[in-house]
């Protein structure tokens, strides 16, 4: 029988074990599940514990209406400019978060409904498998605050062009079924589906032994990093903080400061690329 061992009492997440699943919840629902650091060291610190304790499979869902709105522009995009190295420094430490999760002895899957954005697009790419519902909003940041950060982790699985594509728009997003499509998820699901889709799928995984398992994902991960995978996250905190540093970006972070977050998202805001049966034009033209 796994051990459950006792978890602290999170403020941004909780940990909930179901046979044979314990599910880490994203739960800042009232800030769309935004990636805070202090949500992501809460994330570190459970990753970490449910090394030894738990169920033998992890799964990551979020609370409330999404996945998570991806990183907490409060934090990411400050309106005074960032310290390049302390930049770096936290970029990095979040991939290293990241692939806690590629390195973790247990299968973990991303279970993802409603809106999964930018840097929580990150986040499940790095797990094991990837559940969608087929109306889930997959989406680039719509504020080009950054570059080189997230679309080269996406590249490994939709190949270049895809990457390329979906990171040049801004707020590009595909949904579920498109996302299985492109090999970025598994399957895609009914909405109100998810959970029990989920369960029904670790349950057939954790048929195997737990010690087969870890065997089975490092010799997967092996395969993709003699391909270049872990090489290929070496210079991407490099490139976004660098990407932070320059004049368009503070531009940005101006008027970000005088007009508002929600006013220069609407004016960044642009059809998605998922469907060209159409012309859609901005306003300029």
């Amino acid at each position: 029988m796994p051990q459950h061992l006792a978890m602290p009492d999170y403020a941004n997440i909780r940990v909930e074990h179901s046979s044979p699943v314990s599910w880490i919840v994203l739960d800042r629902p009232d800030k769309a599940n935004a990636l805070s650091n202090e949500l992501l060291d809460e994330f570190s610190d459970a990753l970490a514990r449910l090394k030894d304790t738990g169920e033998p499979i992890i799964a990551i869902r979020g609370e409330g209406k999404g996945f998570s709105a991806g990183y907490d522009l409060g934090q990411v995009a400050p309106t005074t400019a960032a310290d390049p190295v302390a930049d770096r420094t936290r970029l990095q430490k979040n991939l290293d978060r990241y692939l806690a999760i590629w390195d973790h002895p247990k299968p973990v899957i991303a279970a993802i409904h409603g809106y999964c954005v930018a840097g929580a697009t990150q986040l499940a790419t790095f797990t094991d498998i990837t559940i969608v519902t087929e109306n889930a909003k997959i989406a680039e940041v719509t504020i080009p605050v950054g570059a080189g950060y997230v679309s080269p982790v996406w590249a490994t699985h939709v190949g270049p062009k895809r990457a390329k594509e979906f990171a040049f728009v801004p707020g590009n997003s595909i949904d579920g079924r498109i996302a299985v499509e492109w090999g970025w998820a598994n399957h895609a699901v009914p909405e109100g589906e998810l959970i029990a889709r989920v369960d029904s799928l670790a349950r057939r995984i954790a048929q195997v032994p737990p010690s087969l398992l870890t065997i089975k994902k490092v010799s997967i991960n092996r395969a993709m990093e003699a391909m270049g995978f872990r090489t290929a996250l070496g210079a991407i905190a490099d490139a976004d903080a660098l990407a932070h540093m320059t004049p368009e970006v503070a531009a940005l972070r101006g008027r970000i400061s005088e007009e508002g977050l929600k006013s220069v998202i609407e004016s960044f805001r642009v059809a998605p690329t998922s469907d060209l049966s159409s012309l859609h034009r901005t306003d300029d033209n």
